[in-house]
């Protein structure tokens, strides 16, 4: 255990190191929350409106399930949230891979990059709305056991994929070749637990949740002030912090990302990262 926790910061310092040198990086997963948001508040009134409808209906003692109109209405919104989510991600893959190529990128460059794969983006985006979709289905039929199953086959897919965008980022193919690509590459190099990016994961949750804490403080803190000025300057400071926090979380594993399919498609990761460290982290299955 200890020497896998080791692996694990290392990887976590090598992806600060290499997020430190190019801080543009962070650019990516701002704009893409600006967006998500966006698409999310598109969909909030419908989606407000049904809620409404739902309770009414509960209330009278009937079962509801979803219509296919409103399976269609959810596609959609996973259709467009995906789309939104990859192409920037795309982006941030393409910088992220100049930099430890040793080579020049910029925010501008990145997006470039996701413009032009935009196509395949698309289509990678309908195949995993297509994927979410049918795990809710199968959940809305369920019972407890079998929602415990669908979580699990959730989880092998985002494993599965997890080398989907920087095959996007960085190779001239199809959605479905893309995620081809990602299940054999992560079949050559089988890691004992994804270790770098369970350690990103593992180290982010125990920093939000000290940074819950302390804001909990805070705002009880300025409550208790009977100021509303201080209130809101606080709330707008814990809610800058936690959203910076998600931010470099996110740069952070598409970083490590990229620099795990480098080491798979070319034997090296470049940047700050440990050679013998993505060995131990990723072994072969041999």
């Amino acid at each position: 255990m200890a020497g896998k926790f080791a692996r694990s910061w290392a990887l976590l310092k090598a992806s600060a190191d290499v997020l430190r040198s190019d801080r543009s990086l962070l650019m990516f997963p701002l704009l893409s929350g600006i967006c998500t948001v966006l698409v999310g508040l598109t969909f909030l009134t419908p989606v407000g409106v049904e809620m409404i409808a739902d309770e009414r209906i509960r209330s009278y003692g009937v079962a509801h399930h979803l219509s296919p109109l409103h399976y269609a209405f959810l596609f959609l919104f996973y259709l467009a949230q995906y789309t939104v989510i990859i192409f920037f991600n795309t982006g941030l893959a393409a910088v992220a891979t100049a930099r430890l190529r040793g080579d020049e990128a910029t925010v501008k460059d990145g997006l470039a990059v996701a413009r032009s794969r935009f196509g395949t983006i698309l289509g990678y985006a309908i195949i995993a709305a297509t994927v979410g979709m049918l795990l809710r289905a199968l959940q809305e039929r369920l019972g407890f056991i079998g929602r415990i199953v669908v979580g699990m086959i959730g989880l092998a897919w985002t494993v599965a994929t997890f080398l989907v965008v920087p095959v996007l980022a960085n190779e001239e193919v199809g959605p479905l070749e893309a995620v081809q690509r990602s299940v054999d590459m992560l079949k050559r190099t089988w890691g004992e637990n994804l270790i770098g990016n369970a350690g990103i994961g593992l180290a982010f949750g125990v920093i939000m949740f000290a940074a819950i804490m302390v804001s909990m403080v805070l705002v009880v803190l300025a409550s208790a002030m009977h100021s509303l000025p201080l209130l809101v300057a606080t709330l707008a400071i814990v809610f800058v912090g936690l959203a910076l926090l998600g931010m470099i979380q996110s740069s952070l594993q598409g970083v490590y990302a990229v620099a795990l399919y480098r080491y798979v498609d070319e034997g090296q990761a470049g940047g700050g990262f440990d050679q013998r460290v993505l060995e131990q982290a990723f072994r072969s299955k041999s």
